[in-house]
């Protein structure tokens, strides 16, 4: 395998490419990997063609994020597919919220087509860098380690590709009474990506979702998931009531729906047994227009409702996704019980996502939240 030292270059074989990037952990820190499709000027056409977390495949699958765990991250690269007028695809990495520089990682390593790199990391200060890019010279592709470092980190790295960075935008004000009519505003130019990853740590912390919409200028669908890593079957029940007062359940004995009520669906039942690891139930939610609230809450399926169990020690967690960032709910609570509710979402006005974290000794009902 040809290595490659900062700045040296080579050529890629032609055909569909594997980019895998090692870059081990930082305790107490996460670590993100993300393409940019940039022209001739350095940057992106539009937000579109940035590949993260939250938007995993882009320009119709030509760069795609294929996988991030263990320490690293691989993208899929097809260089006959990169749409007229992008030069290059940059790696970039960031530290999320700056709680750590690259200095705490001994270096990070690429490998494309038979073709390998490192960047050291030793003494790095900088908290968002630039690993490498792939990019056309003469009608070939080509690849190039880079290493270029920001202070800052995903704030200042962002804007250096063309790319704005929103702000989480704020909670939403209580509804005043009998407010008046809005009057007619002008349609708000398209609202920038946002990188946000947010964590609600503390039982009644909120947070706003953001949603994009999509072609067709419905809103687009949010994902769900209930993650954890431990030998137990957790099963992801999602409680909701819809705008015309339609109460319901979504679980693996009732999947749900899309395109019609409950517009909430469940991919599949994890039935994890003694395995460990990466585990996970997802649901989809497809219209949130319609609907008013949702708990998501979890149990044990050999309790069938009964027993008594601390769901903390599960590393549990639900995970709400858009294309806009994504919000995680720990499963933090050590009080016994046989549910788990983790985290609500109210949508009479702007979708709010809150932190619950009870533990109850019957299934859940929503009056209660």
């Amino acid at each position: 395998m040809t290595e490659l030292t900062l700045g040296a270059n080579a050529p890629l074989p032609a055909g569909d490419l594997t980019v895998l990037i090692r870059y081990g952990a930082i305790p107490g820190a996460e670590i993100d990997v993300s393409a940019f499709l940039v022209t001739g000027t350095g940057k992106v056409r539009s937000d579109a063609e940035m590949c993260f977390y939250g938007q995993r495949s882009v320009a119709g699958g030509a760069v795609a994020l294929a996988g991030a765990s263990g320490g690293e991250t691989r993208f899929t690269v097809s260089p006959g597919r990169i749409p007229a007028g992008v030069e290059k695809v940059v790696f970039t990495a960031t530290i999320h919220e700056n709680l750590a520089a690259f200095g705490r990682l001994t270096e990070i390593g690429l490998e494309v087509g038979g073709i390998s790199g490192r960047i050291p990391c030793a003494g790095m200060t900088e908290t968002a860098l630039i690993l490498a890019e792939l990019y056309q010279r003469n009608g070939a592709w080509k690849v190039r380690v880079v290493g270029q470092g920001f202070n800052g980190g995903l704030a200042k790295l962002a804007p250096h590709l063309g790319v704005e960075v929103a702000e989480p935008a704020p909670a939403p004000e209580p509804p005043k009474l009998a407010p008046k009519p809005p009057k007619a505003e002008p349609t708000p130019p398209p609202k920038p990506v946002s990188l946000t990853k947010v964590t609600l740590t503390k039982s009644a912390q909120t947070t706003s979702l953001d949603l994009a919409k999509n072609s067709s200028g419905k809103l687009e669908n949010v994902k769900v998931t209930l993650a954890w890593t431990a030998k137990v079957d957790l099963d992801l029940h999602a409680f909701y009531r819809l705008k015309n007062g339609k109460t319901g359940q979504v679980f693996f004995g009732s999947k749900g729906a899309l395109e019609k009520a409950p517009f909430i669906k469940l991919d599949k039942d994890m039935g994890v047994g003694n395995t460990g690891g990466d585990n996970k139930e997802t649901l989809l939610i497809g219209d949130l227009s319609q609907i008013e609230c949702i708990i998501f809450a979890t149990n044990i399926f050999r309790f069938f409702g009964r027993g008594k169990e601390n769901f903390s020690r599960y590393d549990g967690r639900v995970i709400l996704t858009t294309s806009l960032g994504e919000v995680t709910v720990p499963l933090t609570s050590e009080t016994p019980g046989s549910w788990a509710v983790i985290a609500k979402v109210d949508n009479m006005h702007q979708p709010v996502i809150t932190n619950i974290n009870q533990i109850l000794e019957r299934q859940p009902e929503l009056k209660d939240f």
